[in-house]
C-alpha cells in the first residue's frame, strides 16, 4: 500500500492506494502521522484506489480511529465501493466513519 497526502483547509486527505493488509501496516500508521500533524479538524481516508481490505486491514482501520478519536479528530471515508461499505456496515465500522462519495478537485 501506498498513500498520499492532500491537505485542504481543517481537513487532510489521505489518498490510500493498493492493498490494505498485514504489509499495510507501517505505511498506514505512517499516513495517520503525516495527515494528523498540526490536529486538523478531519481526516478523510479516500479509499478510491484501494483494491482489497483482509479482516486483518479493517483491523488496523479500526486502530487509526482509535488513534484519531483520542487525538479529537474526526475520520470520513470516500470512495468506498458497494462491498466494502458493506463490510463497513455489518462490521459496524460505519457506526465510527462518515462514508461520504468522493469530492472531485
Amino acid at each position: 500500500m501506498t498513500h498520499e497526502i492532500r491537505r485542504k483547509g481543517d481537513r487532510v486527505d489521505v489518498v490510500l492506494v493498493g492493498r490494505i493488509d498485514r504489509d499495510a501496516t507501517t505505511d498506514l500508521d505512517a499516513a495517520f502521522s503525516a495527515a494528523s500533524i498540526d490536529s486538523p479538524a478531519s481526516i478523510q481516508l479516500d479509499f478510491t484506489d484501494v483494491d482489497y481490505i483482509n479482516s486483518t486491514g479493517i483491523a488496523l482501520i479500526v486502530s487509526l480511529l482509535a488513534r484519531a478519536r483520542a487525538e479529537g479528530i474526526g475520520v470520513r471515508a470516500s470512495g468506498l465501493t458497494e462491498h466494502y461499505r458493506h463490510i463497513f456496515e455489518i462490521t459496524r465500522l460505519s457506526d465510527f466513519i462518515d462514508i461520504v462519495q468522493p469530492v472531485k478537485g
